[in-house]
């Protein structure tokens, strides 16, 4: 086995300082949207993905794809926002095992209600903390970070599967 190339004193200073920020701002947020939805920030960010879906309907298979969790996670979660009368399952019918989640009326209405004050909480937290070009860098190192981890479609770098 080869050593580690470690990181060096700079590399870990970022890192550190990277995993400090990203979990006070998780920790910001999902303390913002306790107080004023009763939900977490996982939870917050399932009925987003929802409302910008077509239909506000979503396979459970591509909610729990984008939004990064375990389907049983997943399930648990919509199992709560059903619960809430904010999501409601449906059977597809071109897949007897597939299920949608659905946004409903109720947990459109309430991620409305919610949205403002979770702008402004990100907007204080993160915006108004950088000049434009600090946001702008930050934008492209997200973006880079998170094209190298993005898996890709079975196959897609095999074109001979195709």
């Amino acid at each position: 086995m080869n050593e580690p190339v470690w990181l060096t004193a700079e590399e870990q200073r970022v890192w550190r300082a990277y995993l400090h920020a990203t979990t006070l701002l998780e920790d910001h947020l999902d303390r913002q949207l306790q107080r004023d939805a009763g939900m977490p920030h996982v939870y917050y960010g399932l009925l987003v993905m929802l409302a910008e879906a077509p239909g506000r309907r979503l396979r459970m298979t591509e909610l729990a794809m984008q939004a990064k969790i375990t389907r049983s996670r997943l399930s648990h979660a919509v199992s709560r926002l059903e619960k809430n009368g904010w999501v409601r399952r449906e059977d597809c019918p071109a897949d007897k095992r597939g299920q949608f989640a659905v946004l409903t009326d109720e947990g459109y209405e309430v991620l409305r209600r919610t949205a403002p004050g979770h702008v402004t909480a990100v907007r204080e937290a993160l915006f108004e903390r950088l000049t434009p070009e600090q946001q702008k860098s930050l934008g492209e190192i997200m973006e880079i970070v998170a094209e190298g981890l993005q898996p890709t479609e079975a196959g897609a770098d095999l074109p001979w599967l195709r």
